[in-house]
């Protein structure tokens, strides 16, 4: 819808195209997609049902797991409702403050996960390379201060390009190919010049992906070159084991990440980017708790002793 006010044309919602190629496969992609969004939100609430009324589960690293679990909650049902309207319906309209909306959230919850992993590398550094000094170091009052502000960090810092994107004029076309609204469709759409706001981006990808990135690598390598100064091949396994997954979770999300945001636009074409969009938004927030679930031992036998307990 187009409405004209002092001569200037102003949109009130967008069109979605989705995934206007695959037209022949669309019920099956819907059906499979549904199927993804139902199992990540049980495996994710599980992951936050065992860290809750497990006390062996108490501790910082779990904590941090099940921030981790609401925030892919969060982003998955931000995205995939939507997402799944549009591919049953080949395409789909949305208001032009619910299209804002939802970039707001997607790109908060995204920003408040790049910081939450760069915690979660944090609490591995201090467990594995100073573990005599782990309980002093991860008080549960610190532990509440960093995932406080991870969360208001990515809300925060997000904030400021919403609103310059809000004062940029949109007068058509109103067509965004893709499956939700995202920065690189939506700004493409301007009428006016997008500079500031790219450079808001760009900005706030340095402070959400670079930086959290260098204190990962930093992290690790830490934590690499302690586990191999271990004399027995044993408390090297048991040592990595402890952070493997996380590594795992953090190459996945940040290397697509890294692909949409930081790579040029001109090096993918518009399938490549849908794609690794789908990758972050969908199936990461899936993959996460089947990670921690297989390769996290403390979280199979918590869920083996709550199986057995409601069994009797």
């Amino acid at each position: 819808m187009i409405l004209e006010k002092t001569n200037t044309t102003v949109l009130t919602e967008f069109i979605m195209l989705g995934f206007e190629s695959i037209h022949n496969i669309r019920i099956l992609m819907f059906i499979l997609l549904l199927l993804i969004y139902c199992f990540t939100i049980l495996m994710n609430f599980l992951i936050i049902a065992l860290v809750s009324t497990s006390k062996n589960l108490h501790t910082p690293m779990y904590f941090f797991i099940s921030q981790l679990s609401i925030s892919d909650i969060l982003l998955t049902t931000v995205i995939v409702p939507k997402m799944l309207h549009v591919l049953l319906h080949q395409r789909g309209t949305i208001a032009f403050s619910d299209c804002m909306t939802q970039l707001y959230s997607f790109a908060s919850l995204e920003a408040s996960e790049c910081l939450l992993l760069g915690v979660m590398s944090y609490d591995r550094y201090v467990a594995i390379c100073n573990p005599l000094r782990y309980n002093s170091i991860m008080t549960r009052r610190w532990c509440v201060i960093l995932v406080v502000t991870s969360w208001l960090g990515g809300f925060c810092i997000v904030f400021p390009i919403i609103l310059s994107t809000l004062m940029l004029n949109f007068c058509g076309p109103n067509i965004i190919d893709h499956f939700f609204c995202d920065f690189i469709p939506i700004l493409e759409l301007s009428c006016s010049d997008p500079h500031i706001v790219r450079m808001e981006i760009a900005l706030s990808s340095i402070i959400l992906i670079l930086i959290p990135s260098i204190l990962i690598i930093f992290s690790y390598t830490k934590i690499i070159i302690t586990i191999l100064r271990i004399p027995s091949s044993t408390g090297r396994q048991k040592a990595f084991s402890t952070c493997s997954s996380h590594l795992i979770v953090v190459s996945i999300f940040y290397g697509t990440i890294f692909g949409v945001y930081v790579l040029p636009p001109t090096d993918r074409t518009l399938s490549i980017s849908k794609i690794l969009s789908l990758l972050y938004t969908v199936f990461t927030p899936l993959i996460n708790p089947i990670i921690y679930s297989l390769k996290n031992n403390d979280i199979k036998e918590a869920l083996h002793d709550r199986v057995h307990r409601n069994v009797r």
